[in-house]
């Protein structure tokens, strides 16, 4: 598992370190380390478990161990924890040197065909639209908007086709969200035939080691001023998602092939 590789990864960096404050939201999950630094994560909502007094967890996660808790992100049995721990290693990324690219296309440094297929998984609207006037085609696929019974299911592929037409994209786009629900893996292994893979969104987990030996090629996650933690955490309190906090987005890209910074 992929997600065994980041927590090696992530371990120096949060030893020692334990969970100051959390905010668990409709949309995100907030975590600040002791040392002040602020990591996110999506909620994933479609597979909670029901019942009010499920994720008492939670309570107990204040002044744990960071890299214990951190532990959830592959031994979590539902999306809440796994979520928390997930939003713990992007946290602790905050002590890796990387500095931000500046680039402005939205093709995150990647050449980009007019006869490529384009993959997303996980529909994020901006990058669809960049990516879908510059390419062939563009197939995306989000189990959550697959499931409502309104919004956008028309631009939607079901989950069942991945099977048969990721193998055939030139590019593939996808969600950090994929650690959460543990389908990263076998989402890398259609992809295998995949020119590029973009990694992307607040979920991503900023460990550019960890992916060396992967056929990911672009990490494009986010840090989080710590001078907003306040702002931050109420928003994420109040069901804001990544529109109502881009005021404290760090973006990142880093090119994991040229195995430097773009």
């Amino acid at each position: 598992m992929l997600i065994k590789k980041i927590l090696e990864e992530a371990q120096p960096y949060l030893l020692d370190r334990k969970i100051k404050d959390a905010v668990i939201g409709l949309s995100l999950i907030g975590i600040e380390l002791d040392n002040g630094d602020i990591g996110l994560a999506y909620m994933l909502r479609e597979h909670l478990p029901p019942g009010c007094s499920v994720f008492g967890f939670a309570r107990d996660i204040i002044g744990a161990d960071a890299y214990e808790i951190a532990q959830l992100a592959k031994s979590g049995d539902d999306d809440a924890k796994r979520g928390v721990g997930m939003a713990v290693l992007t946290a602790g990324s905050r002590q890796l040197e990387l500095v931000d690219s500046g680039l402005k296309d939205n093709n995150f440094g990647l050449k980009v065909n007019a006869e490529d297929v384009v993959g997303m998984i996980g529909f994020i609207p901006p990058i669809a639209s960049n990516f879908s006037k510059q390419v062939k085609e563009l197939i995306i696929f989000d189990e959550g908007i697959s499931r409502c019974e309104n919004g956008k299911k028309e631009l939607i592929q079901p989950i069942e086709k991945q099977k048969e037409l990721l193998p055939n994209c030139d590019i593939v786009i996808i969600s950090g969200t994929s650690f959460i629900n543990h389908t990263i893996d076998s989402l890398l292994q259609l992809c295998s035939g995949a020119r590029e893979i973009i990694l992307i969104g607040a979920s991503t987990p900023m460990y550019p080691k960890a992916f060396i030996n992967t056929n990911i090629s672009v990490l494009a996650g986010s840090w989080w001023d710590n001078g907003l933690k306040d702002s931050l955490f109420k928003k994420i309190s109040l069901s804001g998602g990544i529109h109502h906090i881009q005021d404290a987005m760090i973006k990142k890209n880093i090119n994991i092939r040229k195995n430097r910074i773009i």
